[in-house]
């Protein structure tokens, strides 16, 4: 009986379906459209970096199919590199932890990173950032606007502001997701012959859910796997996958090395390079790279083109981006000159 359970729930688990319209919102950041509105012009706004190069759209662009900066390695402050991808922005809200090594739990507590890592947009803390909103008086103003206090621009109100326009970039109706609320052709043959083989060689285990990257988990509970599981092939050794040891990084626990939040497949077509530390160039070559490091299999090339074929069906409705236009500053610059 024990057994029959387990196999029924590893099912019930390794589900996909179709991308909700909304995704989940916290109840003390609830949406609004001036508080988006502010979002959008902070996640632009390259006057949160240091030198007033970097903004969160320049890792994160929005204005791209991908939503992210089709780089192996993102570019900070003064040409700097950092350590590992950027993901795609998009379906963000979706994961119930940030990162690849889930050390933010929420969309807030993600937007603060950056702006005080060194290699991305440099500020040597937190107060020195919210000191340079406050002196933009069209943030001032609508800081006021949208939230309660006598102090209303603080980093808190910053972060639900940019986490809240990020909520809003989310992409439904792919191909698969009209499959899957009823329409048989919005799949063609080999696009549902991929997604049978998907399932049947062992993808769906991690890249299950709407999302797929894994089940529906409370905010801050990260589901994380192994890689890669199968370490030395030779995909390992030629794209160096095992140099990051992942979560241990952040955690410092043992059974945390190679751990990484699983990355959803959604859009993943327009999402390359691929992987942790941007190494792979082609989906093509991640299909083959995840079925030997990961399940311990050398798909063939049927399976691989059926593959591909499925996951280029998960690319949904870009939500349409315009420029917003910045609050201005008379007369002085609020980017120290160097």
């Amino acid at each position: 009986m024990s057994f029959i359970i387990l196999i029924t729930t590893f099912f019930i688990l390794a589900q996909n379906e179709a991308l909700p319209n909304l995704p989940p919102i916290p109840k003390d950041n609830p949406q609004t459209k001036e508080k988006i509105e502010l979002g959008k012009m902070l996640y632009f706004d390259p006057r949160l970096s240091h030198d007033g190069t970097i903004s969160c759209n320049s890792c994160h662009n929005v204005m791209s199919a991908g939503g992210d900066d089709s780089r192996s390695l993102s570019m900070g402050i003064r040409g700097q590199r950092g350590g590992r991808s950027a993901g795609t922005v998009f379906n963000a809200a979706f994961y119930s932890v940030q990162f690849w090594d889930g050390r933010a739990k929420s969309l807030e507590q993600q937007a603060e990173g950056p702006l005080v890592d060194p290699a991305e947009m440099g500020n040597k803390d937190h107060k020195s950032v919210v000191e340079r909103v406050r002196k933009i008086p069209g943030y001032v103003t609508l800081f006021g606007k949208v939230f309660k206090g006598k102090d209303p621009v603080n980093l808190k109100n910053l972060t639900k502001a940019i986490a809240s326009y990020e909520r809003t970039l989310i992409t439904p109706n792919s191909r698969f997701d009209l499959y899957k609320r009823g329409n048989a052709k919005a799949l063609s043959d080999i696009e549902r012959k991929g997604y049978e083989t998907f399932q049947t060689v062992g993808c769906v285990t991690c890249h299950s859910g709407a999302n797929f990257a894994g089940p529906s988990l409370p905010e801050g509970t990260g589901f994380y796997m192994k890689f890669p599981t199968f370490p030395n092939t030779k995909f390992d050794k030629k794209y160096k996958f095992s140099q990051d040891e992942g979560r241990f990084k952040v955690s410092k626990n043992k059974e945390d090395k190679h751990m990484f939040r699983v990355p959803t497949l959604r859009n993943i077509a327009h999402t390359a390079p691929y992987f942790h530390n941007g190494s792979v160039n082609s989906l093509e070559e991640a299909v083959r790279v995840m079925g030997q490091t990961q399940l311990n299999l050398e798909l063939n090339k049927d399976q691989v083109g059926q593959i591909v074929a499925f996951l280029q069906a998960l690319s949904g409705s870009i939500p349409e981006q315009t420029m917003p236009k910045l609050p201005a500053v008379s007369n002085q610059s609020v980017v120290d000159v160097q």
